[in-house]
C-alpha cells in the first residue's frame, strides 16, 4: 500500500485524475468494459437499500445497466445503455458504499 500523507497526496490525486480522464474514452468504446455492479449481491439492509438507489436513479436516466470499472484505488459506478454512459458515483476501494442521492421526494 502506498503511504498516506500530505506529501504524497498531491501525486495519488494527480494519479486519480489521470485515470478518471481515461474513463470516458474507455467506455465510450466499450460501455461493458466495466464489471457487473457487485453490490446487487448485498445481503445487507444497506446494501439492498443502495442497490435499489442505484437502479432506480439509473432507470430515470433512462440507462438501465449498472457497472463498476475498477481503478488503481477506486471503483466508478456508471449507467449505461446502447448509446450513452452516466457516471454515477465514484469510491475509494476502502469505503463500504457509493455516495448515491436518496430518493426524490
Amino acid at each position: 500500500m502506498g503511504e498516506q500523507d500530505a506529501t504524497s497526496a498531491p501525486r495519488r490525486f494527480e494519479k486519480l485524475q489521470a485515470e478518471v480522464v481515461k474513463a470516458p474514452e474507455l467506455l465510450s468504446f466499450a460501455p461493458t468494459s466495466g464489471r457487473p455492479a457487485r453490490f446487487f449481491e448485498a445481503t445487507s439492509g444497506w446494501g439492498r437499500l443502495q442497490a435499489g438507489q442505484a437502479r432506480q436513479l439509473a432507470q430515470a436516466l433512462g440507462t438501465p445497466e449498472l457497472r463498476e470499472l475498477v481503478l488503481a484505488r477506486h471503483v466508478l459506478l456508471y449507467a449505461h445503455s446502447e448509446r450513452d454512459v452516466v457516471l454515477l458515483s465514484m469510491r475509494h476501494e476502502r469505503q463500504l458504499g457509493y455516495g448515491l442521492p436518496g430518493p426524490a421526494a
